[in-house]
């Protein structure tokens, strides 16, 4: 359990020293970077950042808080404003970039250790490339947000980011930037496959914010795949979606 959700992580090769190691760094790299951006810790960067907001312009950051919010910020105007980090409490929270940043660092850091087949899940935020220990290709269930013992859909990236975000998972979390009072309990879930996982996580989140207009708005981005699941149980998805639904 890091940054508060399960982490797993599987590379495929022989059992070796190097092998272990390279497990064993890339959760201690997650558990560093949620003693960095973590909001629940007091003594996390971010928490220091919220206590003292009024010298942000002043304050002196990591360079892993500024690249995280220069995307923070290239979201936000990418998604008209649905992407926000500033939480209605006006407090900073950067979670809806850091975790699918953090997994693809991860993916990359077991990729440039020399291991070709790897599978990252964070919470639902997965990087993976080449095969599984059985020589198939990577697939990821979505689940049932009624019922999430039930899988609904099986869906194979082949090497892809995949992300999900909904209100089934961490309850009432999301809201709209531009309407900040208002409920979002059109749609449950949404599914995002783009380029790799930090692209699909951070569209995500911001999609999911637009409503019933959010699997649109992925219709209308290159490289981009959609499954939305509204609060009657219909499902909607883009035009491409279905090829990932293949081995």
């Amino acid at each position: 359990m890091i940054m508060g959700m399960p982490i797993e992580i599987e590379i495929i090769g022989p059992t070796s020293p190097r092998l272990r190691r390279t497990s064993e760094n890339a959760f201690e790299y997650l558990m560093k970077i949620d003693e960095r951006f973590s909001t629940y810790k007091d003594t996390s960067e971010i928490s220091y950042i919220n206590k003292h907001s009024h010298i942000l312009e002043n304050m002196r950051m990591s360079d892993e808080m500024k690249e995280v919010f220069a995307l923070a910020e290239k979201t936000k105007k990418e998604t008209n404003g649905y992407f926000n980090m500033k939480r209605p409490d006006g407090n900073v929270d950067p979670s809806g970039i850091v975790k699918g940043w953090a997994i693809r660092n991860t993916a990359e850091f077991i990729h440039t250790a020399g291991y070709e087949n790897y599978f990252v899940n964070a919470g639902g935020d997965i990087a993976m490339n080449g095969k599984n220990a059985d020589g198939e290709e990577w697939s990821v269930g979505i689940r049932n947000p009624f019922n999430q013992s039930e899988i609904v859909k099986v869906v194979y990236p082949k090497g892809k980011g995949i992300a999900t975000s909904g209100s089934y998972l961490r309850g009432d979390h999301i809201y709209n930037p531009h309407a900040r009072e208002e409920k979002l309990h059109d749609i449950v879930s949404i599914t995002v496959i783009g380029p790799d996982v930090l692209e699909a996580d951070r569209f995500a989140t911001a999609v999911f914010a637009m409503g019933r207009e959010g699997i649109a708005f992925i219709e209308r981005l290159k490289g981009f795949e959609g499954y939305m699941i509204d609060k009657k149980g219909i499902a909607t998805m883009t035009n491409g979606f279905a090829a990932h639904t293949n081995p």
